[in-house]
């Protein structure tokens, strides 16, 4: 049996952009999806902290250090500039795998860098 669990998370980004005019996706700072193990391409789901929507899309590099998070699409209607989204990565695991797994979980700064620990 396979579970699916939590792979990787950016908790609490800062939506920089949104472009309604493209064919959907979020793009994301490099260094962010590097950091959360999330492939470029690979399924996010994204909450809305701020308004409480939620949608699954894939995720597209963007520049690393830019602090991009750009919702594209028909998605920007349900996130503004400025609002605050975790963005969630998942994947299956064995039961042994799950045992020994540890989510890569990321908390960006006010300009989505990645703090110095």
């Amino acid at each position: 049996m396979l579970i699916k669990a939590l792979k990787g998370k950016i908790h609490r980004a800062t939506v920089t952009e949104t472009k309604i005019d493209y064919p959907g996706s979020v793009g994301i700072d490099t260094d962010l999806l590097e950091a959360a193990g999330i492939a470029p391409y690979e399924v996010v789901l994204l909450a809305n902290v701020t308004n409480g929507n939620r949608l699954e899309t894939y995720a597209v590099p963007a520049p690393a250090g830019s602090g991009d998070v750009v919702v594209l699409g028909a998605a920007a209607r349900m996130f503004s500039p400025g609002d605050i989204v975790i963005m969630m990565n998942f994947a299956f695991f064995t039961p042994e795998e799950l045992s020994v797994h540890k989510p890569k979980v990321v908390c960006p700064d006010a300009n989505n860098g990645i703090p110095e620990d």
